[in-house]
């Protein structure tokens, strides 16, 4: 290891087809990933929206601070 990357090697029923991955840290753990192969394939393989996402959003929204009066240029 050099201080700026450092190498994996992966076991062969781990390796896999594609020449790039995402890596993401969740916690401590590293997850490796394959890229999406296009929009549908990150639709149908992405994790789904809260049920409530339209209550979280509205709540977002009102919780916005309000805009500040200020005097108009001269």
């Amino acid at each position: 290891m050099s201080g700026r990357s450092q190498a994996v090697r992966l076991p062969k029923e781990f390796r896999f087809d594609v020449d790039r991955v995402i890596i993401r840290r969740e916690g401590r753990h590293i997850v490796l990933s394959p890229p999406f192969k296009d929009w549908e394939d990150y639709f149908e393989n992405s994790t789904p929206l809260p049920d409530d996402v339209e209550e979280i959003l509205a709540k977002m929204r009102r919780e916005e601070l309000p805009l500040e009066e200020r005097e108009p240029f001269d």
